[in-house]
Protein backbone atom coordinates (compact mmCIF):
# COMPACT_ATOMS: atom_id res chain seq x y z
CA UNK A 1 0.00 0.00 0.00
CA UNK A 2 1.34 3.40 -0.93
CA UNK A 3 1.07 6.23 1.57
CA UNK A 4 0.92 10.10 0.23
CA UNK A 5 3.13 12.45 3.08
CA UNK A 6 0.05 15.51 3.20
CA UNK A 7 2.57 18.45 5.10
CA UNK A 8 0.01 20.39 7.23
CA UNK A 9 -0.65 24.43 8.27
CA UNK A 10 0.95 22.70 11.81
CA UNK A 11 4.58 22.31 10.77
CA UNK A 12 5.19 20.13 13.50
CA UNK A 13 2.23 17.63 12.08
CA UNK A 14 2.16 15.78 9.02
CA UNK A 15 -0.37 12.77 7.48
CA UNK A 16 -0.08 9.77 5.78
CA UNK A 17 -2.78 9.01 3.69
CA UNK A 18 -3.76 6.14 2.35
CA UNK A 19 -6.35 4.95 -0.61
CA UNK A 20 -8.51 2.62 1.81
CA UNK A 21 -9.96 2.98 4.95
CA UNK A 22 -7.52 2.14 7.62
CA UNK A 23 -9.27 2.20 11.25
CA UNK A 24 -13.18 2.58 12.04
CA UNK A 25 -13.16 5.54 14.37
CA UNK A 26 -10.52 7.87 15.58
CA UNK A 27 -7.55 6.76 17.80
CA UNK A 28 -5.14 8.88 19.57
CA UNK A 29 -1.82 7.69 21.66
CA UNK A 30 0.72 10.13 23.39
CA UNK A 31 4.32 9.48 24.23
CA UNK A 32 3.63 10.46 27.79
CA UNK A 33 0.59 7.66 28.27
CA UNK A 34 1.17 3.73 27.99
CA UNK A 35 -0.16 2.39 24.56
CA UNK A 36 -1.65 -1.36 25.15
CA UNK A 37 -4.07 -1.37 22.25
CA UNK A 38 -2.46 -0.67 19.13
CA UNK A 39 1.03 -2.45 17.85
CA UNK A 40 1.80 0.11 15.06
CA UNK A 41 1.38 3.43 17.42
CA UNK A 42 3.91 1.90 20.04
CA UNK A 43 6.46 1.10 17.39
CA UNK A 44 5.58 4.81 16.17
CA UNK A 45 6.34 6.19 19.70
CA UNK A 46 9.24 4.27 19.83
CA UNK A 47 11.08 6.62 17.20
CA UNK A 48 12.60 9.92 19.21
CA UNK A 49 11.13 12.58 17.90
CA UNK A 50 7.21 11.81 17.76
CA UNK A 51 4.89 13.05 20.35
CA UNK A 52 1.65 12.10 19.13
CA UNK A 53 0.11 9.76 16.92
CA UNK A 54 -3.97 9.42 15.81
CA UNK A 55 -5.47 6.87 13.67
CA UNK A 56 -8.48 8.25 11.86
CA UNK A 57 -10.34 6.67 8.57
CA UNK A 58 -7.81 6.99 5.94
CA UNK A 59 -4.86 8.39 7.34
CA UNK A 60 -2.46 8.35 9.88
CA UNK A 61 -1.33 11.69 11.80
CA UNK A 62 2.07 12.49 13.49
CA UNK A 63 3.30 14.96 16.01
CA UNK A 64 6.78 15.44 15.86
CA UNK A 65 8.37 16.99 18.51
CA UNK A 66 10.66 20.23 17.88
CA UNK A 67 13.83 18.41 17.97
CA UNK A 68 13.50 17.31 14.14
CA UNK A 69 11.86 18.94 11.25
CA UNK A 70 9.61 16.34 9.12
CA UNK A 71 10.88 17.71 6.02
CA UNK A 72 13.68 15.67 6.63
CA UNK A 73 12.67 12.24 7.91
CA UNK A 74 9.05 12.21 7.05
CA UNK A 75 10.04 10.14 3.76
CA UNK A 76 11.88 7.35 5.90
CA UNK A 77 9.15 7.30 8.46
CA UNK A 78 6.60 7.04 5.83
CA UNK A 79 8.28 4.12 4.06
CA UNK A 80 8.68 2.23 7.44
CA UNK A 81 4.67 2.49 8.09
CA UNK A 82 4.36 1.40 4.04
CA UNK A 83 6.51 -1.96 5.21
CA UNK A 84 4.61 -2.65 8.24
CA UNK A 85 1.09 -2.17 6.54
CA UNK A 86 2.09 -4.75 3.66
CA UNK A 87 3.42 -7.28 5.86
CA UNK A 88 -0.15 -7.52 7.14
CA UNK A 89 0.32 -6.78 10.63
CA UNK A 90 -2.50 -5.18 13.00
CA UNK A 91 -3.04 -1.21 13.56
CA UNK A 92 -5.50 -1.80 16.65
CA UNK A 93 -5.15 -4.66 18.35
CA UNK A 94 -4.68 -8.06 17.23
CA UNK A 95 -6.26 -9.65 14.05
CA UNK A 96 -8.96 -12.56 15.24
CA UNK A 97 -9.37 -15.83 13.68
CA UNK A 98 -12.21 -16.09 11.05
CA UNK A 99 -14.35 -18.29 13.16
CA UNK A 100 -14.32 -15.66 16.18
CA UNK A 101 -15.16 -12.51 13.90
CA UNK A 102 -17.99 -10.48 15.34
CA UNK A 103 -20.96 -10.28 12.21
CA UNK A 104 -20.24 -6.67 10.70
CA UNK A 105 -22.42 -3.65 12.16
CA UNK A 106 -25.41 -2.59 10.08
CA UNK A 107 -24.42 1.28 8.61
CA UNK A 108 -26.27 4.02 7.99
CA UNK A 109 -26.34 5.43 4.26
CA UNK A 110 -24.91 8.75 5.32
CA UNK A 111 -23.44 11.87 2.85
CA UNK A 112 -22.18 14.98 4.71
CA UNK A 113 -21.80 18.02 2.11
CA UNK A 114 -19.60 21.39 3.32
CA UNK A 115 -20.85 24.71 2.98
CA UNK A 116 -19.01 28.01 3.77
CA UNK A 117 -20.55 30.76 6.09
CA UNK A 118 -20.26 34.10 6.45
CA UNK A 119 -18.06 33.51 9.03
CA UNK A 120 -14.58 32.49 7.59
CA UNK A 121 -13.60 30.74 10.73
CA UNK A 122 -16.67 28.49 10.75
CA UNK A 123 -18.01 25.63 8.06
CA UNK A 124 -20.75 23.94 7.96
CA UNK A 125 -21.12 20.25 7.49
CA UNK A 126 -24.53 19.14 6.67
CA UNK A 127 -26.10 15.53 7.08
CA UNK A 128 -28.91 14.34 5.05
CA UNK A 129 -30.62 13.00 8.27
CA UNK A 130 -31.57 15.31 11.63
CA UNK A 131 -29.37 14.99 13.98
CA UNK A 132 -30.35 17.03 17.10
CA UNK A 133 -34.01 17.97 18.14
CA UNK A 134 -32.57 21.32 19.73
CA UNK A 135 -29.09 23.14 19.42
CA UNK A 136 -26.17 22.30 21.52
CA UNK A 137 -22.97 24.67 21.46
CA UNK A 138 -19.50 23.52 23.03
CA UNK A 139 -16.82 25.99 23.16
CA UNK A 140 -14.61 23.27 25.07
CA UNK A 141 -13.70 19.35 25.36
CA UNK A 142 -14.39 20.42 28.97
CA UNK A 143 -17.58 21.90 28.16
CA UNK A 144 -18.79 18.47 25.93
CA UNK A 145 -19.26 15.49 28.63
CA UNK A 146 -22.47 15.24 27.11
CA UNK A 147 -21.74 14.73 23.54
CA UNK A 148 -19.63 11.69 22.61
CA UNK A 149 -19.55 13.70 19.16
CA UNK A 150 -18.17 16.61 20.07
CA UNK A 151 -15.51 14.59 22.70
CA UNK A 152 -14.05 12.82 19.62
CA UNK A 153 -13.86 16.30 17.59
CA UNK A 154 -12.39 18.36 20.42
CA UNK A 155 -9.68 15.51 19.83
CA UNK A 156 -8.69 17.34 16.49
CA UNK A 157 -5.76 20.01 17.35
CA UNK A 158 -7.31 22.47 15.33
CA UNK A 159 -10.81 22.46 16.41
CA UNK A 160 -11.77 25.84 18.96
CA UNK A 161 -15.84 25.40 18.84
CA UNK A 162 -18.73 22.81 17.70
CA UNK A 163 -21.94 23.53 17.07
CA UNK A 164 -25.25 21.24 16.41
CA UNK A 165 -28.93 21.83 14.87
CA UNK A 166 -31.47 20.14 13.31
CA UNK A 167 -29.17 18.44 10.38
CA UNK A 168 -25.84 20.11 11.11
CA UNK A 169 -22.79 20.62 12.11
CA UNK A 170 -20.60 24.49 12.74
CA UNK A 171 -17.21 24.03 13.19
CA UNK A 172 -15.14 26.92 14.05
CA UNK A 173 -11.29 26.69 13.54
CA UNK A 174 -8.04 27.62 16.05
CA UNK A 175 -6.68 30.59 13.81
CA UNK A 176 -3.49 29.97 11.31
CA UNK A 177 -5.21 26.91 10.03
CA UNK A 178 -6.58 26.68 6.77
CA UNK A 179 -10.08 25.20 5.58
CA UNK A 180 -8.52 23.47 2.76
CA UNK A 181 -5.97 21.56 5.06
CA UNK A 182 -8.90 19.62 7.20
CA UNK A 183 -11.97 20.27 5.53
CA UNK A 184 -12.01 17.13 3.78
CA UNK A 185 -10.57 15.06 7.22
CA UNK A 186 -13.19 16.57 8.82
CA UNK A 187 -16.19 15.12 6.27
CA UNK A 188 -14.95 11.79 6.12
CA UNK A 189 -14.25 11.68 9.96
CA UNK A 190 -18.41 12.76 10.49
CA UNK A 191 -19.60 10.46 7.67
CA UNK A 192 -17.92 7.38 9.04
CA UNK A 193 -19.10 8.28 12.53
CA UNK A 194 -22.61 8.87 11.98
CA UNK A 195 -22.51 5.85 9.37
CA UNK A 196 -22.01 3.49 12.20
CA UNK A 197 -24.99 5.25 14.45
CA UNK A 198 -22.53 6.53 17.36
CA UNK A 199 -24.66 8.67 19.50
CA UNK A 200 -24.03 12.86 18.67
CA UNK A 201 -25.55 13.82 21.97
CA UNK A 202 -26.41 11.32 24.70
CA UNK A 203 -29.74 10.57 25.74
CA UNK A 204 -30.10 11.40 29.19
CA UNK A 205 -29.96 14.81 28.08
CA UNK A 206 -33.45 16.51 27.72
CA UNK A 207 -33.58 17.66 24.50
CA UNK A 208 -36.66 20.32 25.78
CA UNK A 209 -34.43 21.89 28.39
CA UNK A 210 -33.82 25.43 27.45
CA UNK A 211 -30.03 25.79 26.66
CA UNK A 212 -27.81 26.52 29.72
CA UNK A 213 -27.42 30.66 31.26
CA UNK A 214 -30.74 31.45 29.74
CA UNK A 215 -33.15 32.75 31.94
CA UNK A 216 -36.97 31.98 31.95
CA UNK A 217 -39.33 34.35 29.88
CA UNK A 218 -42.51 35.80 31.64
CA UNK A 219 -43.58 38.84 30.70
CA UNK A 220 -45.71 39.81 27.01
CA UNK A 221 -43.44 42.13 25.42
CA UNK A 222 -40.67 39.98 25.57
CA UNK A 223 -42.12 36.84 23.97
CA UNK A 224 -43.26 38.54 21.36
CA UNK A 225 -39.52 39.83 20.69
CA UNK A 226 -39.12 36.24 21.23
CA UNK A 227 -41.69 34.96 18.25
CA UNK A 228 -40.15 37.73 15.98
CA UNK A 229 -36.79 36.26 16.15
CA UNK A 230 -37.95 32.72 16.17
CA UNK A 231 -40.05 33.10 12.98
CA UNK A 232 -37.62 36.05 11.38
CA UNK A 233 -34.56 35.95 12.27
CA UNK A 234 -33.58 32.01 13.14
CA UNK A 235 -34.14 30.79 9.47
CA UNK A 236 -31.81 32.89 8.04
CA UNK A 237 -29.07 32.99 11.10
CA UNK A 238 -29.74 28.66 10.53
CA UNK A 239 -28.80 29.12 7.18
CA UNK A 240 -25.19 30.71 7.87
CA UNK A 241 -24.79 27.66 9.90
CA UNK A 242 -25.60 29.90 13.41
CA UNK A 243 -28.30 30.87 16.03
CA UNK A 244 -29.58 33.33 18.05
CA UNK A 245 -31.20 33.35 21.86
CA UNK A 246 -33.19 35.83 23.25
CA UNK A 247 -31.51 36.72 26.51
CA UNK A 248 -33.10 39.64 28.12
CA UNK A 249 -35.03 42.50 27.65
CA UNK A 250 -34.59 45.84 29.45
CA UNK A 251 -37.96 48.02 29.36
CA UNK A 252 -36.08 51.11 30.85
CA UNK A 253 -33.25 51.22 28.13
CA UNK A 254 -35.45 49.39 25.82
CA UNK A 255 -31.96 47.13 24.82
CA UNK A 256 -32.97 43.86 23.50
CA UNK A 257 -29.50 41.38 24.87
CA UNK A 258 -29.17 38.16 22.58
CA UNK A 259 -26.51 35.43 22.16
CA UNK A 260 -25.12 34.87 19.13
CA UNK A 261 -24.01 30.97 18.40
CA UNK A 262 -22.43 28.57 16.06
CA UNK A 263 -21.06 30.48 13.13
CA UNK A 264 -22.59 33.63 14.30
CA UNK A 265 -20.14 33.76 17.45
CA UNK A 266 -17.36 36.02 16.16
CA UNK A 267 -18.48 36.29 12.77
CA UNK A 268 -16.88 39.80 10.89
CA UNK A 269 -20.32 40.82 9.42
CA UNK A 270 -22.01 39.94 13.19
CA UNK A 271 -22.37 43.38 14.06
CA UNK A 272 -23.77 44.73 10.76
CA UNK A 273 -26.65 41.32 11.20
CA UNK A 274 -27.26 43.20 14.53
CA UNK A 275 -28.03 47.20 13.52
CA UNK A 276 -28.81 46.45 9.71
CA UNK A 277 -30.82 43.68 10.53
CA UNK A 278 -32.74 42.68 13.24
CA UNK A 279 -32.68 45.90 14.77
CA UNK A 280 -34.32 46.67 12.40
CA UNK A 281 -36.67 44.05 11.93
CA UNK A 282 -37.66 44.41 15.54
CA UNK A 283 -38.26 48.16 15.53
CA UNK A 284 -40.60 47.80 12.86
CA UNK A 285 -42.44 44.87 13.59
CA UNK A 286 -42.69 46.10 17.89
CA UNK A 287 -43.49 49.65 16.48
CA UNK A 288 -41.01 51.07 18.40
CA UNK A 289 -38.07 52.88 17.41
CA UNK A 290 -35.84 52.60 20.92
CA UNK A 291 -35.28 49.51 20.62
CA UNK A 292 -31.72 48.37 20.35
CA UNK A 293 -29.98 45.09 20.23
CA UNK A 294 -27.23 44.38 21.57
CA UNK A 295 -24.88 40.28 21.21
CA UNK A 296 -23.78 39.22 24.78
CA UNK A 297 -21.30 37.27 23.83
Amino acid sequence: MKLQIQYTANPAIIKLEAPEVLVKGNYQYERSEPVDNSPLAQELLQLPFVKTVYFSANFIALEALPIVKWEEVAQEVCQEVEAYLAAGRPIIGEASAPEEAPAPAKRIPITIYVESTPNPMAMKFVANKKLVSRVYEYKSAEEASDSPLATELFKFPYIKEVFFDSNYISIIRQPKILWEDIMMELREFLRLYLMEGKQVVKVSVTEQDRPKGLPSINDVYSRKIIAILDQYVKPAVSSDGGNIQFVSYDKQTQIVKVLLQGACNGCPSSKRTLKQGIETILREMMKNEQITVEAVN
